[in-house]
């Protein structure tokens, strides 16, 4: 593939929104090469120089279908990949393994030279905690609900009574087994000053006070474009039950479409999904950004060109 300028799709295997981009890369002829950092070994193979010239690094990137020239990477699309566990391996050889796949082939993979990244890994890290989040889309002028991140069980109690009605919200969604292998996940709950204890001294915890909602909103941003999508629902949160939501794209107002692109241009990224909610008065309220969010079942649902706007962005290549 070398001297075609191929765009990187680095995500997991299964990937049905990565799919609806490369096939938009497909139509307008830009050559794709897509891995997941998992396969590194046999089916994913590096070999990158630094110092041998001007252009750093060079070298190539190894699939069992594609070779890309790194120097000649035009995009990364950097999805959702998954990092090799090594399980065969001591836990000892196995954490030795994993920082050496990260440092090596994700530091690289970090460096490219004239590159566009959507998004680059390092700003979705920075991007990823809420506190910041929170802090500049405040300093941009976005409504926020008031929020409370504590571990002081007194102070929660204050703020729960104070801003009732109030949620609960993660800082971040980890994932978690209970000890029979069964699956869990933590959705936004109400929560009163009876039900926080000793507890929540443990680590800090997200409290907010309820917007009185009556719709919410998924904004994705990219490229400058934005598609903003009314969700309908009785859900506090609506990610509960997909089957009961309804779609209605929507404009959302200049000022604000000002302020979620100078919030993404703050943590140098490219595209994200924003969460908001809407009040009976047309009053906006940020919640949050998902700085690689999902949108795919959004374009099924409406009829967006999200992925043909992801797609323009790569096909560009770096911004000039």
């Amino acid at each position: 593939m070398s001297g075609a300028e191929p765009v990187a799709v680095v995500t997991e295997v299964d990937d049905v929104t990565a799919d609806m981009v490369i096939a938009e890369l497909n139509r307008r002829g830009v050559p794709v090469v897509r891995f997941d950092l998992s396969e590194t070994g046999d089916r994913l193979t590096l070999s990158a120089r630094f110092g041998a010239g001007p252009v750093t690094p060079a070298g190539t990137l190894r699939t069992p279908s594609r070779t890309a020239d790194l120097e000649g990477v035009r995009a990364v699309y950097w999805r959702r990949p998954t990092w090799p566990r090594f399980e065969h391996l001591d836990a000892q050889d196995a954490r030795y393994a994993e920082a050496h796949v990260r440092h090596g082939l994700g530091g690289t993979l970090y460096a490219l030279p004239n590159c566009r990244y959507v998004n680059h890994p390092l700003s979705n890290r920075a991007a990823e905690h809420k506190p910041l989040q929170l802090a500049v889309a405040r300093r941009l002028g976005l409504t926020i609900p008031p929020t409370l991140i504590s571990n002081d069980l007194a102070a929660v109690r204050s703020f729960i009574t104070e801003h009732a009605p109030v949620i609960f919200k993660t800082l971040r969604w980890t994932p978690y087994r209970r000890s029979d292998g069964v699956g869990l996940t933590t959705w936004t709950e109400p929560v009163s000053a009876d039900d926080v204890d000793e507890n929540v001294t443990v680590v800090p915890h997200l409290f907010q006070a309820r917007v009185p909602k009556v719709a919410d909103v998924r904004a994705v941003v990219v490229g400058g474009k934005v598609f903003a999508v009314r969700i309908d629902s009785d859900l506090l949160d609506w990610r509960a039950d997909y089957s009961a939501l309804t779609y209605t794209p929507m404009t959302l107002p200049g000022a604000v479409e000002q302020a979620l692109t100078a919030h993404l241009d703050h943590f140098g990224l490219a595209s994200g999904s924003y969460d908001l909610c809407l009040t009976r008065d047309n009053g906006l309220h940020w919640l949050e950004l998902n700085p690689n969010g999902q949108w795919g079942w959004l374009e099924d649902e409406t009829g967006l060109p999200i992925a043909a706007a992801f797609a323009d962005l790569l096909a560009q290549g770096a911004p000039t």
